[in-house]
């Protein structure tokens, strides 16, 4: 991961849930640095959600803390005050206004966060904040994730190279309706916090809102942008159309993609990426939502986890999603072969041969409805025992 002018990561064991694990984040950002945010739509949302969600509007930022381990959510009051006093210790330890910090908690839901612990180590962060540990930066916002998750890209904006580099965590409670659990997404393009604000909501449409591990959304649920407006000798943009920024939008794009990705990859207990395909739908919002049906259905993820080619769970998630879709037209492929055809399986269908097709550890769904010309593509990941497992015992 290449540094990005005006950033500066720090991490630090605040012992927050366990002792001796890296579990804060600071993210010092230059001054001017633009921000944009979108956010879980939960009607039970975290405390920090509610402080960026008020703070966003300003469109400037200095600094982000986050930690893991505890998710500051359904803590009421408490909650509260754990944010404002978080930033306000930040804000003294930079320099800043509390308004300019940016918070995001994720862990188990329902337990006080104990804000104090902040206290002793936000000096130290400050001091100690360098530009290149990016995977360090990742690993402490990691709560059952396997692996940290890390994307870069580079573009041309004018005749200046900028950088893009994102971090994210997740693997489990996502079917986000915004973004992933958490992800943060730093350039030193000049980017005004406007402009950037419609990249990322138009960004995370095909993206992290394209991917589903278990059927539900997180009350943590943020996705943060920062533009710090470092990189040398790049024209300042005001607009989201500015023509300029073509090349940025596809590796601002890129970006979002790749890590949303790696969360479906790293699902909970998973062993299989599942990429879900659906055309000839009436309509793109149509493919979405059968391309959801299939993608959260317990039945399809366990056939897949079981390699089982089970086009009959399939036609059953199709059925049941509600959308116009006719039994005698549908055709269902597994990893490009044709096992079902106009409403029954296909002629030609070799169990054997469709059989080692799904011992890969990437599995390529699609769903042929023949209706019209409507089409998506969803990500998700298989459901094994290890997701019960992990789930059973997550606050032991």
């Amino acid at each position: 991961m290449p540094p990005v002018a005006g950033v500066k990561l720090a991490t630090a064991a605040a012992g927050i849930k366990y002792a001796n694990r890296t579990d804060v984040l600071l993210a010092l950002l230059a001054p001017g640095t633009a921000v944009a945010g979108v956010f879980t739509k939960s009607q039970c949302p975290s405390a920090p959600v509610e402080w960026c969600r008020a703070n966003i509007k300003r469109g400037k930022a200095r600094a982000l803390v986050v930690n893991s381990g505890n998710a500051n959510a359904f803590t009421g009051k408490t909650g509260r005050q754990a944010c404002q006093f978080t930033a306000k210790i930040a804000a003294s330890a930079i320099g800043c206004a509390p308004a300019d910090i940016y918070l995001a908690s994720t862990g188990v839901i329902g337990e006080p966060l104990n804000a104090r612990v902040f206290d002793g180590v936000m000096e130290g962060m400050v001091a100690a904040a360098h530009e290149a540990p990016w995977l360090d930066a990742a690993k402490a916002i990691m709560t059952t994730d396997t692996f940290p998750k890390v994307a870069t890209a580079t573009a041309r904006i004018g005749k200046s190279t900028v950088i893009i580099n994102g971090m994210a965590k997740g693997a489990g409670m996502i079917a986000p309706d915004m973004a992933t659990m958490l992800s943060f997404v730093f350039t030193d393009a000049p980017i005004g916090a406007r402009a950037l604000q419609t990249l990322l909501s138009e960004g995370v449409t095909d993206t992290f809102n394209a991917v589903t591990i278990d059927g539900d959304t997180s009350t943590s649920d943020t996705l943060l942008a920062f533009a710090t407006g470092a990189a040398l000798d790049a024209p300042r943009i005001a607009r989201a159309n500015d023509p300029r920024l073509k090349k940025f939008r596809a590796a601002f794009n890129a970006v979002l993609a790749d890590l949303a990705e790696q969360v479906a990859r790293d699902g909970e207990g998973a062993r299989k990426l599942v990429e879900i395909k659906v055309e000839g739908a009436t309509s793109k919002a149509s493919a979405r939502r059968i391309a959801m049906s299939i993608a959260n259905s317990p039945l399809v993820k366990t056939a897949i986890a079981g390699e089982d080619a089970n086009w009959g769970r399939v036609v059953m998630a199709v059925g049941k999603a509600g959308e116009p879709a006719d039994r005698d037209r549908l055709s269902i492929w597994f990893n490009g072969i044709r096992v079902a055809h106009k409403g029954a399986r296909d002629p030609a269908y070799d169990e054997s041969v469709v059989s080692e097709a799904m011992k890969s550890p990437t599995i390529s769904l699609k769903v042929a409805l023949g209706l019209g010309r409507g089409a998506d593509r969803v990500l998700t990941c298989d459901l094994t025992k290890e997701y019960v497992a992990i789930n059973g015992d997550y606050r032991s």
